[in-house]
């Protein structure tokens, strides 16, 4: 699990195939920000890279390397991925990590395109398309993850929705780079994706559904 906090900027120094897959190397700082702090780091821990999950499978003071299979090839923004390409980094939170963003389970549900990018004072303010079937996940003043950064949703108009960047988060991650037509990784928040799953109606199990009239029953609805 992740908070979407970014906590560094990595640099892609490797693209190596293997197998049929693909494995990463990572140095774990750019020229444009701090290091990733590897010193808890173990083998097999968990970083998340522009907001997908991998397992660290060797790693030293500045860099990682970490095994992509083809599945999250084919449904992130990693296919994009060029030596040199900036990256956002965060290590898997601990039971004593302040959750600054939201929960984040580093499993990306689909791919986004930026739409516009328009600066407002110091902040930017940015339109990004949804896939269809992940818009209904998507709620105003609610939590979207986009290459690993939590953020709020400021408004949604069908499939389009609105965040704002403030400049702190322009600086601390690869948001300054993106531009129209930029694809990015969009997680959406793990609370709707459970509810939706306990609402949905059991082909096999009608009586498993949950209604207003289950609600009721429970005390929930009156």
């Amino acid at each position: 699990m992740f908070t979407g906090i970014i906590e560094a900027v990595g640099l892609i120094q490797n693209i190596e195939p293997v197998g049929g897959d693909m494995r990463l190397h990572v140095v774990t700082n750019s020229k444009s920000g701090h290091p990733l702090d590897m010193s808890d780091v173990q083998l097999g821990d968990s970083i998340a890279v522009n907001g997908v999950c991998l397992t660290a499978v060797d790693f030293a003071d500045d860099y990682f390397v970490a095994d992509v299979s083809n599945e999250t090839i084919a449904l992130t923004s990693l296919k994009d991925m060029r030596v040199g390409s900036e990256v956002n980094l965060e290590k898997a939170l601990l039971p004593t990590t302040r959750l600054g963003g939201h929960l984040v389970s580093g499993h990306v549900d689909g791919l986004g395109e930026v739409l516009s990018i328009k600066e407002e004072s110091r902040s930017v303010r940015m339109i990004i398309r949804a896939p269809d079937g992940l818009k209904h996940y998507i709620a105003m003043k609610g939590s979207v993850c986009i290459d690993g950064t939590s953020l709020t949703v400021n408004r949604v108009e069908d499939t389009d929705f609105e965040v704002n960047i403030v400049p702190h988060t322009q600086q601390q991650t690869i948001i300054k780079h993106y531009k129209a037509g930029t694809r990015v990784n969009l997680e959406v928040d793990l609370i709707a994706r459970y509810l939706e799953r306990l609402l949905m109606r059991k082909q096999d199990d009608p009586e498993s559904e949950i209604t207003l009239e289950t609600l009721a029953k429970a005390g929930f609805v009156k």
